[in-house]
């Protein structure tokens, strides 16, 4: 088993301390953490969901642009920050687990071990306006 980056085991432990939600995902976009405020917009808990590949998780959210148009995985800003090596900023929409259709404000940036070595990104996002949300109706 590969030992853990200390720069991933450090965002873990800031995301704990942070008041705003925070995901974390290693250098393939694997999703290795979000945190306790998190759970609250994305509708499931980390112990109970545990790390998912980026594929999984770009899509388990049904991310979409702000006129509803869904979204690739590339134009997320998690993703983004992954391969482009830069931080980026961007509002969407995501269907939480409780089918709960969110308007979120993320910002994502990389993370690096030293200036060349790309060990993972963390997004910082937040309900964008807070608390505005409606329940997508089942058909």
């Amino acid at each position: 088993m590969p030992q853990k980056s200390l720069v991933l085991i450090l965002a873990r432990d800031l995301a704990d301390k942070l008041a705003s939600a925070v995901f974390v995902v290693d250098h393939s976009g694997t999703r290795v953490y979000f945190n306790e405020s998190a759970e609250d917009i994305l509708g499931q808990s980390f112990p109970d969901v545990g790390p998912m590949r980026m594929e999984q998780w770009a899509a388990a959210f049904a991310p979409m642009e702000l006129d509803g148009r869904p979204m690739q995985a590339h134009e997320l800003p998690l993703v983004s920050a992954l391969q482009q090596l830069e931080p980026t900023h961007r509002t969407l929409r995501i269907q939480s687990m409780d089918r709960t259709v969110r308007e979120i404000a993320v910002t994502a940036f990389p993370l690096f071990a030293q200036s060349d070595e790309l060990v993972g990104a963390m997004a910082i996002f937040w309900e964008h306006p807070p608390g505005a949300s409606q329940t997508v109706e089942q058909g």
